[in-house]
């Protein structure tokens, strides 16, 4: 890319971001003020300490930059909350298009089937969008193509107004809505599924990023913690500032993995009813949290001598950095537990392709009931998925209404999926709709959605080690830099006469606050990261408690091997 094209890059932006400030929700009068005002204010304040405080070059510019990026960010957060309206339009496109085009498929009427889409709150801006035009149409009495281009001029969303421009020129010339759906929907698909894929060829790219940052806050840290033998700062201060800013690095890294990786839902969406696999995901958080609460209670007892160590277990004799992660074990019960139930989740909806085509065939070849199809399939294999369709077959010969019975149903899979196909289905069958062209359009279209989430998961499972590596080699990283510093404080050096306390200074150095410092830093790099590992997956955030408890053991272990290792070598030398 050439000077010329970086130019018109830049002012594109710049002129993205001015525009922003006039179509966000907060009024530019009441954001420069109250937020871009005190941003800058802060960027100043920032620079005026780093030429006030006596620290070394580093630390002098690390602090600005902290900062400018604070400035940076309330810049251009018009331009993200802005974007957020397109992004959410975007999540929820393919799903949309789906429905419309089954809903199509039936016996009512096109502005029928806007009115519908419209009150479908799961699709947030893009129902709002769908009332909108629905509204042109009946209060204000435009025709629905007109309607379209109007609305087409006015959404951020490229794919939405694309859709509404061709959908405006096709009704209009005379095309029928099934149509036009029928012959888009392939296209508008595949459409999401390379917006998906570039979402996660941006998550490569920041995994990358991400490691390059921690890397160099690593080798910051243990600069500030090194340097102050030579230059008498204070250590603990140099310590602070550099902690502040790669926290600070570290939840930027989590947002900005939030924003780019795609919106893609599992779990199902309770309204009113709580599904079983709820009650028990929330019995084991209450039970881990519970008895982690309790673990911190008992040993902070042992070890202040109120309570004896149980069955003679040498607590006290272990070493100090392993007391912080013993309490995180308790955590793995609810961690299991929706690890678990997650992979029976994503089992289920491997499944459901195969069984609502076999129901949509079968129901079409024999012109029968749902209930007498069901009494030939409950007896298929579709694994997991298979004692839901047996019970579904249960309800529906018990004569309990069909709604209710797919909503037991949708509600015992637990999947956002299969609920919202599964709606779709009944609702398409209800109004008229073919079973067979609705169970080939829903398993074609969910498998495509299926293959895409294994794409996701393997980009994960890179981010998992990743994640892993970079802990286990900071944590080795920060305590060497520490077992350093603390054996050349304890050199003495003979320089011409004067004692080394001129060449190395160690006054200042206070060892059990740097090193809970550095604890600090592993506790939260380890909240951090198993936060960042459940937006990159798109699983529930209650997996995190697995990754949290062997993050912050990986730390612990590495940290505590670190020190012995040092010792062992200034032991062999002396």
């Amino acid at each position: 890319m050439g000077i010329a094209d970086n130019t018109a890059a830049i002012n594109d932006l710049s002129k993205s971001i001015i525009r922003s400030y006039d179509e966000m929700d907060l009024p530019a009068r009441l954001y420069v003020p109250g937020v871009l005002l005190p941003a800058f204010l802060f960027f100043l304040a920032t620079i005026v300490i780093a030429v006030a405080l006596d620290v070394f070059v580093l630390v002098k510019l690390l602090i600005p930059v902290l900062g400018l990026l604070v400035f940076v960010a309330a810049v251009g957060y018009p331009r993200l909350a802005v974007d957020q309206r397109r992004i959410e339009m975007e999540n929820r496109f393919h799903l949309f298009i789906i429905h419309m085009t089954i809903l199509s498929t039936t016996n009512i009427d096109r502005m029928e089937v806007l009115r519908r889409l419209a009150q479908e709150e799961e699709y947030g801006e893009l129902a709002d969008e769908v009332q909108r035009v629905v509204d042109l149409v009946d209060v204000w009495h435009l025709s629905l193509g007109d309607a379209c281009r109007r609305r087409a001029k006015a959404v951020p969303s490229e794919s939405v107004a694309d859709l509404f421009e061709r959908m405006a020129y096709t009704l209009g010339a005379g095309q029928q809505l099934d149509e036009f759906l029928h012959q888009e929907q392939d296209v508008l698909v595949e459409k999401y599924s390379t917006v998906y894929r570039q979402s996660l060829g941006n998550l490569d790219v920041l995994k990358d990023l991400y490691l390059s940052l921690i890397i160099s806050m690593t080798f910051a840290l243990v600069f500030a913690i090194v340097l102050p033998l030579l230059t008498g700062n204070d250590p603990t201060l140099t310590t602070s500032i550099v902690i502040v800013l790669f926290v600070f690095i570290q939840i930027g890294f989590f947002f900005v993995i939030r924003a780019v990786v795609p919106d893609d839902p599992i779990w199902y969406l309770e309204d009113g009813y709580r599904t079983a696999t709820k009650k028990r995901m929330l019995a084991s958080t209450v039970v881990g949290v519970g008895l982690s609460v309790l673990t911190v209670i008992l040993l902070g007892l042992i070890f202040l001598g109120v309570l004896p160590e149980p069955g003679g277990l040498p607590i006290r004799d272990l070493p100090s950095m392993l007391h912080m992660p013993i309490a995180t074990l308790p955590l793995l019960i609810p961690g299991l537990v929706f690890w678990y139930e997650e992979r029976r989740a994503f089992q289920r909806d491997r499944a459901f392709p195969n069984f609502i085509r076999a129901l949509g065939t079968s129901e079409s070849a024999k012109q029968s009931t749902t209930s007498e199809v069901l009494a030939t399939l409950r007896s298929k294999d579709f694994g997991p998925l298979t004692e839901n369709v047996d019970d579904l077959y249960r309800r529906l010969n018990m004569r309990l209404s069909t709604e209710k019975s797919w909503r037991y149903f949708t509600g015992e899979a637990n999947t956002f999926l299969i609920q919202k196909f599964s709606e779709m289905y009944l609702v398409g069958r209800e109004m008229g709709g073919g079973p067979k062209r609705l169970g080939e359009l829903i398993s074609t279209n969910m498998s495509e959605i299926i293959n895409l989430r294994e794409e996701r998961k393997q980009q994960t499972t890179t981010l998992v080690g990743v994640m892993y590596g970079i802990t286990a080699a900071s944590a080795f990283a920060f305590f060497i830099g520490l077992e350093l510093a603390l054996m050349l404080s304890s050199f003495d050096i003979d320089l011409d006469g004067q004692m080394g306390g001129q060449l190395i200074h160690t006054d200042e150095y206070n060892v059990p606050v740097l090193r809970y410092l550095i604890v600090l830093v592993l506790i939260f790099n380890a909240f951090i990261s198993s936060l960042v590992l459940r937006v990159a997956d798109g699983g529930h955030f209650g997996n995190s408690y697995v990754h949290f408890t062997a993050l912050l053991w990986i730390g612990a272990v590495t940290g505590t091997l670190t020190e012995r290792l040092v010792d062992l070598l200034i032991t062999v030398d002396l």
